[in-house]
């Protein structure tokens, strides 16, 4: 499926996604299109890159053609997939110990839909941390900035790098 979404082909490349966007989620899965990881991530980004549209664009960067990248972000699994907002690398906590990477192949298409709308209204409103405890996203209404709080099913948690 890595043939649906856009590569990017050098970390001039990358950089200038991330740059460029100003309003959108940045999306970039960095691994090898041959992994299966990779395949059964790239299923789910295809399948949902129609529907984000409008708020995030998905990008496939290959480590091995694009190795820039790699010890920055410590990109040593088969399928690392990181989110950027205005230039800003964003900080997720699924739970896992690693705080700043989806570093697994997600299969529920939805599942993925909804970290990406918590992911993208943390970062619009620019907050440094939005925790999300248990509960689903589309049955608890948004709480105030103050609260600091987005309801989600899974325990997750975001913030902007400030550097």
């Amino acid at each position: 499926m890595s043939y649906l979404l856009p590569h990017l082909h050098s970390g001039w490349a990358v950089d200038q996604a991330i740059l460029a966007e100003e309003e959108r989620l940045v999306i970039i899965r960095f691994g090898h299109d041959w992994d299966e990881t990779c395949m059964q991530m790239d299923e789910v980004l295809a399948a949902v890159a129609e529907t984000l549209k409008n708020f995030a664009v998905i990008y496939l960067v290959d480590i091995t053609e694009v190795p820039d990248f790699n010890t920055m972000y410590e990109l040593y699994d088969p399928s690392t997939v990181m989110f950027f907002f205005r230039n800003k690398h964003i900080m997720i906590d699924l739970g896992t110990g690693n705080n700043n990477k989806i570093n697994w192949a997600l299969k529920d298409k939805q599942e993925f839909i909804d970290i990406v709308e918590t992911v993208y209204r943390g970062a619009r409103k620019g907050a440094r941390s939005r925790h999300c405890p248990q509960g689903l996203l589309h049955q608890v209404p948004l709480l105030s900035p103050a609260d600091n709080v987005i309801h989600f099913r899974r325990n997750l948690l975001v913030w902007m790098e400030l550097h």
